[in-house]
């Protein structure tokens, strides 16, 4: 299937799905497509079962789409740069030591706690995984996905302090999480080049500090540009450019996308364009169009993924307890730098950053991008039940959860 077919058929199904949301099932727009997109997707397992030729070409088109390598070298840089394009950085700045140890300590007691429970539950299981994956599924799944969360918050009604921690959070623990799963499936695979001290910290200097460097040298270049022209057509162009510049540039020198387009993205939005801040409210504006049709594609797209894993039945009871267990590891992860480090405990503040923790693309796109292995399935699949679960369940219930936290 050709690329035009791919990308005609992508948009007719994100834009119907949407129509059918709105005008009827009147979900958010972020939990509604996931829904619509899940029921589609069972109906078609479903309907495939008879041998319907339907869904099979359906099965065909999901499978020539590469979910993984869309959403890491190139969607994810565009919603990243949406997302810190209307980030208030004095905000961000405020709130840096809760972020800081969420997106890094966090993430890895989270892959850790959960890893070590996980394998617990399987020995109780007929399943025999061995410790070393269930850390890679530990890391693949701990972070919290900038995109799900950015779409979730923009209409809850959480304090704003929480919202900046949480979406904070989210932008940046993306490296961390990848860093941790490159070692730990070099670990399982007894690669010994990541198994040395030095290895893991060039691994992190190449993620971190290079995707940091070049957010800083395409922000700033970004933001001359842009103020040196009048015509808003040529400023779109130039983000558009910069942010597609970025994820090649980051991707060629193998440094973090999400840290290079988010630090762009902070830069630009953060720093007056002109006088009268007008560029800056047309970039925000138009950024925002960009960003709701990029994630109605995307959250259409995890959604439709499903019909490409048959063997989710098999692992139903794993994927159930494993999002029990994603939630203790949340609750820890985030109970720990608040009561040992910052010396906060605010039980109210605990639940809701513990609910708050929505995983969605990034995790599928990484489990994806796991190679053949007698455990890829199950990890897949439970990954899977635990995305959509956080999106659908978390997504809808987090604003009666912080409602009435806040009456209590």
């Amino acid at each position: 299937m050709d690329l035009l077919t791919i990308i005609t058929i992508l948009l007719s199904i994100s834009a119907i799905f949407s129509y059918l949301n709105e005008r009827f099932i009147k979900l958010p727009e972020t939990i509604g497509l996931v829904t619509i997109s899940v029921v589609v997707s069972v109906l078609i397992l479903i309907a495939g079962k008879t041998g319907n030729g339907l869904s099979k070409t359906i099965v065909t088109f999901a499978s020539g789409i590469n979910f993984s390598k869309v959403l890491l070298d190139v969607v994810l840089g565009l919603l990243l740069f949406a997302s810190a394009l209307h980030l208030d950085y004095q905000k961000l700045k405020e709130q840096r030591w809760p972020v800081i140890l969420l997106s890094t300590l966090g993430v890895v007691i989270s892959t850790f706690v959960f890893g070590g429970l996980i394998y617990v539950t399987l020995m109780l299981l007929p399943f025999n995984i061995p410790f070393i994956y269930c850390l890679v599924f530990g890391a693949l799944i701990s972070p919290t996905d900038p995109i799900a969360v950015a779409a979730i918050l923009k209409k809850s009604k959480i304090s704003p302090r929480l919202n900046t921690i949480i979406l904070g959070e989210s932008l940046f623990n993306d490296a961390v999480s990848l860093v941790l799963f490159v070692t730990l499936l070099g670990i399982a695979e007894r690669s010994g080049a990541t198994l040395t001290i030095g290895g893991i910290e060039r691994l992190f200097a190449q993620q971190v500090l290079g995707g940091i460097g070049i957010g800083l040298i395409a922000g700033f270049l970004g933001y001359r540009m842009i103020r040196s022209v009048k015509n808003f057509q040529t400023m779109l162009l130039i983000s558009v450019a910069l942010v597609m510049a970025i994820s090649f540039v980051a991707h060629q020198l193998q440094a973090s996308i999400p840290l290079s387009a988010v630090t762009a993205g902070l830069i630009i939005g953060n720093k007056s364009l002109d006088k009268k801040h007008i560029v800056n409210k047309f970039l925000s504006r138009i950024w925002q169009l960009l960003d709701d049709v990029l994630n109605t594609i995307l959250f259409v797209m995890i959604g439709l993924q499903l019909v490409l894993m048959p063997f989710v039945d098999n692992y139903w009871l794993v994927g159930l307890l494993s999002i029990i267990v994603i939630l203790i590891a949340r609750l820890v992860s985030v109970s720990f730098p608040a009561v040992f480090l910052l010396h906060e405990v605010n039980f109210r503040n605990l639940s809701v950053l513990t609910w708050a923790g929505v995983r969605g693309g990034i995790s599928v796109a990484m489990a994806l991008s796991l190679p053949d292995s007698p455990y890829r399935e199950i990890i897949l699949s439970s990954c899977y039940f635990i995305v959509i679960f956080s999106i659908i369940i978390q997504g809808l219930t987090l604003n009666r959860l912080v409602t009435k936290l806040s009456r209590d």
